[in-house]
């Protein structure tokens, strides 16, 4: 059962981000403020639940939270300032879009760097344990996918509505065949090492 608050503030907001891992595409995060009457069942951990249930919570999340935001950081960015600064980034615009300033925010994860001075705390399997977290969560996921999928259909052979630019072994084979594309990561590992033998 998912907890509704961390702290005693009235506005706490629950951030949490999407892709962190992946070779291609944007890190999303989303930015949720809940209402102290929010409940939800179906509510959980985005890698919990379904795309049926995510798509089915999103529009949910939107009409009954307070406030939400949600920010893409793109792969040139990504290379330039290194994955976790990207996703903490993302993070931090995705704040900035609500409506109202939170008071306190909890983030999922262990690493956070402060933003405005709000007062925060990083809670590892945060999106499993509270519901702004876990809201935070389907939305990242959803934007994330949603764009993953339109520019699938610019480079289909790499099949980003299914893996959604994830290190599969498809994706990988895909990257050996065809090369990268202006999506993917260049500071990433694309292929895995060839092993060499001197003979």
């Amino acid at each position: 059962m998912l907890l509704l608050k961390y702290s005693d503030f009235k506005l706490e907001c629950g951030t949490d981000e999407a892709g962190r891992g992946c070779l291609a595409g944007p890190v999303t995060a989303a930015a949720v403020i809940l209402s102290e009457k929010f409940t939800n069942e179906l509510l959980n951990d985005s890698k919990q639940l379904t795309e049926l249930r995510r798509d089915l919570l999103k529009p949910i999340i939107e009409l009954e939270s307070l406030t939400y935001g949600v920010a893409h950081i793109f792969q040139e960015e990504i290379d330039s300032i290194n994955i976790l600064n990207a996703s903490i980034l993302a993070m931090h615009k995705s704040i900035e879009q609500l409506n109202h300033a939170p008071e306190f925010i909890i983030v999922d994860g262990n690493k956070f760097k402060s933003y405005k001075k709000i007062p925060f705390a990083t809670i590892i399997k945060g999106d499993g344990k509270y519901m702004s977290i876990a809201a935070a969560s389907v939305l990242a996921k959803t934007y994330r996918d949603e764009y993953m999928n339109k520019i699938h259909e610019e480079f289909p052979m790499y099949n980003w509505k299914q893996n959604k630019g994830y290190p599969t072994k498809e994706h990988r084979e895909a990257i050996k065949k065809y090369g990268i594309t202006k999506y993917h990561r260049k500071t990433f590992r694309l292929l895995p090492e060839q092993l060499k033998f001197d003979l």
